[in-house]
C-alpha cells in the first residue's frame, strides 16, 4: 500500500479476515511468488521477510492475538515496528501510535467483538483442534469456533475443506454485519509429503507443492469475502521449518529459517472480480 495505512478507518468499515498459513518458510513463499507458482497470493504485492515473535504456533499465535504481528526482518527498535492494533496494557505507553487501533480487551479478537464484529475461528492444527483443553484455549477467543478432523495437517484435501466450511459460514452472516475470521491453514504443516508425487518424506519441495495446491483455494476464499464486502486480509506463517539444515528437522528452536517468515497484508474491495 503506499499510503500509510490507518487502521482507524478500517475497523468498522471493513470485514478483517486473518490467514495463518501455519509453517510456511520464507524461502519457500517467494520461490513460489518469483516462479508464479501462487497467482493468488501473488495478485497482492509481495512477501515481505520478518521476524516471528514465536518458533512454534503457540507463542506465535499468543503473540499475534496481543497485536504482535511478524515485524520486519531490519527491524531493530521494537518501537519502529509496524503496528496494526495496540492495547494501552502492554507497558508500552498509553497512547496508540499513528494508525494503529487502540483495542480494549485481552486481545484483539474481543477487542473487536466489543466494535460489533462477529468472531469466528476455522481450526487447523491441533492447537486450534478443540478435543483437548489446551487445544481450546485460543478458539475460546472466538465468539464462534470450529474443527473437524478433515480440517487437520494429515488430511491431504484440508484446505479445501477449511475454505469450504469458511465459505458456508460467510452464507449464514447477516448483511451489514462486520466479520473477524481467522483460518489456520494446516496443508503447509507436516506431513506435506503427499502433495508431491512418488514423495515418501517431507521436504521442501513438498511444502512448495502443498503452497500451490492452497493457493488455488484462498482464491475463492477472497472472491466470496469481496462480495460480502470490503475486507482487509493479513496473511502470514507463524513460523518456519526445517528439513534438515544443519541437523534440525521440523521447529520449536531457533533457527533462521523457522524464525524467519513471509507477510503481508491487503484490501479486497467490495465485489471486485479476481481473474487469472
Amino acid at each position: 500500500m503506499e499510503e500509510p495505512l490507518d487502521m482507524n478507518k478500517i475497523v468498522g468499515s471493513h470485514h478483517i479476515l486473518m490467514v495463518c498459513l501455519d509453517t510456511l518458510r520464507y524461502d519457500v513463499a517467494v520461490r513460489e511468488q518469483e516462479t508464479g507458482g501462487t497467482p493468488v497470493l501473488n495478485r497482492y504485492g509481495k512477501w515481505r521477510k520478518c521476524q516471528s515473535p514465536g518458533n512454534f504456533t503457540y507463542p506465535s499465535h499468543q503473540a499475534f492475538f496481543a497485536g504482535f504481528f511478524p515485524i520486519d526482518e531490519e527491524i531493530r527498535d521494537m518501537k519502529k515496528r509496524e503496528k496494526l492494533f495496540f492495547s494501552e496494557d502492554v507497558g508500552m505507553g498509553r497512547k496508540a501510535p499513528e494508525g494503529a487501533f487502540h483495542f480494549h480487551g485481552p486481545n484483539i479478537i474481543q477487542g473487536l467483538e466489543r466494535e460489533g464484529y462477529d468472531t469466528c475461528c476455522i481450526g487447523g492444527v491441533s492447537f486450534f483442534d478443540k478435543r483437548t483443553e489446551l487445544g481450546s484455549v485460543m478458539p475460546g477467543y472466538f465468539r464462534h469456533s470450529f474443527w473437524q478432523p478433515g480440517f487437520g495437517c494429515q488430511v491431504k484435501d484440508s484446505a479445501s475443506r477449511q475454505v469450504d466450511f469458511a465459505i458456508g459460514r460467510l452464507a449464514r452472516i447477516p448483511e451489514g454485519q462486520k466479520i473477524l475470521m481467522y483460518i489456520n491453514i494446516s496443508a503447509l504443516h507436516y506431513p506435506n509429503y503427499f502433495y508431491l508425487p512418488g514423495a515418501k518424506k517431507d521436504s521442501v519441495e513438498s511444502q512448495e507443492a502443498a503452497l500451490r495446491y492452497v493457493d488455488k483455494e484462498l482464491g475463492r476464499l477472497f472472491e466470496v469475502f469481496a462480495g460480502k464486502g470490503d475486507t482487509f486480509v493479513i496473511c502470514f506463517s507463524d513460523h518456519g521449518t526445517c528439513y534438515g539444515e544443519d541437523g534440525v528437522w521440523y521447529h520449536g528452536v531457533n533457527h533462521p529459517i523457522v524464525n524467519t517468515v513471509p507477510y503481508k497484508h491487503f484490501l479486497l474491495k467490495k465485489n471486485s472480480k479476481m481473474t487469472e
